[in-house]
């Protein structure tokens, strides 16, 4: 097999032995050497093989650069609640909940009841000096089918409110076509399997637009589509619970990116012009570092778990509108090897892969942790790691959280940006926004000193901020993840994502803010880390804060909240 690693490094060896040859010879090599490295997207782990921890984990102190973005998200059917109200259609989400399949019971039926407080939300991120919120659109409370013709009017009234609110209050809108809360209505015909989904998406992409476009500049399609398709249709873990792993997952994948590309269509054909907006995605991923660097196996595995993960629809998009030759080749290879059909990736038309190449104003990324990946031979068994020969493990020393599936591991944001810039907007060159970072605490007797959501952010911003300032990697926005505690899918609200309290106890879901809160705001006053002349930031709601405990808000009734 050809192994462009070890061109690397004979390049280099190269390069170390011509220095009595001229200048031009020498700047030659090496430009020969930065291609064939960026060619093979090893790139990224050669330059970082040799920092030491210390190196690695040292704090850069400044600011961000003048016009950075600072945001602040939720989504939907964590926050909205109103599962029924004024006829909203079922979610996927809903259906998954009402059968049992979330901790101890629990339902996002009220959730923080979100739909019915939108000036005490807009309140929390005034008093945060928020200048931007991301949220997403339920599908089902504008169309309950999923169908345009099932229109709801109060369903479009109610993101009308939302984001008038927010523009009242000086908080520009970022909006997130879908994130998991299918209908459930489509569901029933196949959801994301069937093709007929694509045309369905491009009517409410369009509706959206049109409806919301004066207001909202910047749009995601999708939020962690590989969730989707990977856990909704291949484990079958989360909604609609759908265990195919050989054929679904894969078919999921393929109807979502064409229906990316098909709401960027609409927007630049339709609406671009008059509206001057932005349409991207945010994907999620881990970094993949390899489990022993020195190991060629195991920098090609974590290549491959890169590929298959983020890869599958980050180069269909921004790279040439067709999955990775990498992903398609071994996928071949395995169903060759095992005899039988371990994964079946459809295959897009020369007019799709025409259609879908460079459908992206931004490249957003979700991410909250990195993965040590080492090379795994011999698996048939359809799924990632079985089909991608590799296997992904977890450093014991690295710190825990709420969740098992999150530790603490900020430099790889670093790295997964890094990597990006080189194998995804090379061709397309547009700015990276990360759009989903934090961390989840544990429903405890202290949950607003939330001091380990303070230093996992802080880690996270300033790994970002060397991207830019160290690596010159177009990172333009960082969104924390999430204003407030929500319902987080299978673990319900026993996980805590939220700068703010929500008493889901009490059915007026009061918020009060975290430490956090007062953290992240200092942080968007101070366009990063460095102090600034203004006086020290010691106020937030107007109330001064005196200590590490923080008082709790006024009640969510409305009319005891002035404007």
């Amino acid at each position: 097999m050809y192994n462009v690693y070890e061109d690397i490094k004979c390049i280099y060896k190269y390069v170390l032995w011509v220095p009595t040859h001229n200048t031009v010879t020498l700047l030659s090599i090496c430009s020969i050497c930065v291609c064939v490295c960026l060619c093979a997207c090893v790139c990224v782990w050669e330059k970082f093989r040799t920092q030491s921890p210390s190196e690695r984990d040292l704090f850069l102190n400044g600011s961000f650069p003048d016009g950075f973005q600072w945001a602040v998200s939720t989504e939907s059917f964590k926050v909205e609640g109103g599962w029924s109200e004024h006829r909203k259609g079922e979610t996927v989400w809903d259906r998954f909940g009402h059968e049992g399949h979330v901790f101890d019971n629990q339902t996002a039926d009220l959730a923080c009841d979100s739909y019915n407080k939108v000036d005490y939300d807009v309140y929390l991120l005034r008093g945060m000096r928020v200048p931007n919120y991301q949220f997403s659109i339920s599908w089902a409370r504008i169309f309950p089918t999923g169908q345009k013709e099932s229109l709801l009017k109060k369903g479009a009234l109610y993101y009308d409110k939302l984001i008038d609110t927010l523009l009242q209050s000086g908080i520009e809108p970022t909006v997130t076509l879908h994130h998991w809360d299918l209908p459930q209505a489509l569901q029933d015909y196949g959801g994301w399997t069937n093709d007929s989904i694509v045309g369905a998406f491009k009517d409410f992409a369009d509706f959206c637009f049109s409806r919301f476009g004066d207001r909202v500049k910047t749009w995601n399609t999708f939020s962690s589509p590989w969730v989707v398709s990977n856990s909704g249709y291949g484990t079958g873990e989360y909604p609609p619970g759908i265990k195919d792993p050989i054929v679904s997952s894969y078919q999921v994948t393929h109807n979502m990116i064409k229906a990316h590309a098909e709401a960027w269509h609409v927007y630049n054909e339709k609406y671009r012009k008059q509206q001057g907006g932005k349409v991207g995605i945010a994907l999620n991923s881990d970094w993949a570092e390899p489990k022993n660097s020195a190991s060629n196996q195991d920098i090609e595995a974590a290549e491959r778990y890169l590929s298959f993960t983020l890869g599958g629809f980050a180069y269909p998009i921004f790279v040439d509108g067709d999955y990775p030759a990498l992903l398609k080749r071994h996928i071949d290879q395995k169903n060759i090897e095992c005899g039988k059909e371990v994964a079946r990736l459809p295959v897009f038309t020369q007019a799709e892969r025409q259609r879908i190449r460079g459908t992206a104003d931004f490249f957003g990324l979700n991410h909250h942790t990195t993965r040590l990946v080492n090379y795994s031979r011999g698996s048939c068994t359809p799924g990632p790691e079985g089909v991608g020969d590799f296997q992904a493990h977890i450093d014991p020393s690295w710190p825990t959280t709420a969740s098992s599936q999150i530790q603490s591991v900020p430099w790889g944001l670093r790295r997964l940006v890094n990597y990006i810039a080189a194998e995804y907007l090379s061709v397309t060159t547009v700015p990276i926004y990360i759009t989903g970072n934090g961390v989840p605490t544990e429903y405890s007797s202290d949950v607003l000193n939330d001091t380990q959501r303070i230093d996992f952010l802080k880690a996270y911003i300033n790994e970002a901020m060397k991207a830019i300032k160290l690596d010159s990697v177009a990172v333009q926005r960082f969104t924390v993840q999430s204003l407030i505690d929500g319902f987080e899918g299978l673990q319900g609200y026993s996980q805590r994502f939220g700068l703010h309290f929500v008493n889901f106890e009490n059915s007026n879901r009061p918020r009060t803010p975290k430490a956090s809160a007062y953290y992240v705001s200092q942080v968007i006053e101070r366009n990063g880390f460095e102090e600034t002349r203004a006086s020290p930031f010691r106020y937030i709601f107007g109330k001064e804060k005196e200590s590490s405990r923080l008082a709790h808000l006024p009640p969510s009734e409305l009319n005891q909240i002035n404007f």
